[in-house]
């Protein structure tokens, strides 16, 4: 068995790297497009809030599997211009969208959290709606966004799992690559090990900065 999981690791490692990079740029990038997502439902003007709604309705509404189908199959047969040849560039955007989608909602709940009294003062003050979410609102959203950031990652880190649909070499695709290729499930056990460990590492790292950076203590 031992044997059989060294021959295993480096095809297991590659994949985890997939899922790991694929995981970090998706989250990295949604969270900055959630903070316009979560700005923009939070308008007052119904021409900004509305297709902000409308598009955390959707990607929250429907399936990840189907988006990437979609993006990955479907917009190439809307039209050619919209073919997306790499695999790896259709997940991202899948994922970002989708992440984004999620984060907005975490982001629009800690900016409400923020009492009311700081608008009001910084109003007073004659600072504008962007210099206030600028410099005294999202800075203390900030703190409070680690704990469901980090689920974000934690979960997003297992979907792209489902990467393997559209051809890409994650953890779970090379983990179902060496068991029909090997004839054993045996292979599973180093593949589950290996995403607790990614798991943990990451969960360990914002747990630490949870610790010196939430409010939450």
């Amino acid at each position: 068995m031992i044997n059989r999981i060294i021959l295993w690791l480096p095809q297991l490692l590659n994949g985890a790297k997939m899922t790991i990079i694929i995981t970090v740029i998706s989250v990295s990038i949604g969270l900055i497009l959630a903070v316009f997502l979560a700005l923009g439902k939070m308008s007052r003007h119904k021409l900004l809030s509305a297709p902000c709604s409308a598009y955390i309705f959707f990607f929250r509404g429907t399936p990840l599997l189907m988006q990437i189908y979609f993006i990955y199959f479907g917009l190439p047969q809307l039209h050619a211009a919209l073919t997306i040849r790499s695999a790896f560039v259709a997940a991202l955007i899948a994922y970002v969208l989708n992440t984004a989608a999620y984060l907005a909602e975490n982001i629009r709940a800690g900016i409400q959290s923020i009492d009311k009294g700081q608008f009001e003062a910084a109003k007073a003050l004659g600072f504008s709606y962007g210099k206030t979410m600028r410099l005294i609102i999202i800075p203390q959203t900030v703190r409070r966004l680690i704990p469901p950031v980090g689920n974000e990652f934690i979960m997003v880190l297992k979907d792209v799992s489902l990467v393997a649909i559209i051809g890409l070499t994650d953890l779970t695709k090379v983990t179902r690559a060496i068991s029909s290729s090997t004839g054993t499930a045996l292979v599973y056990i180093p593949a589950m090990i290996l995403y607790l460990i990614i798991t943990a590492f990451f969960t360990f790292i914002f747990n630490k900065m949870e610790k010196r950076y939430s409010v939450y203590e």
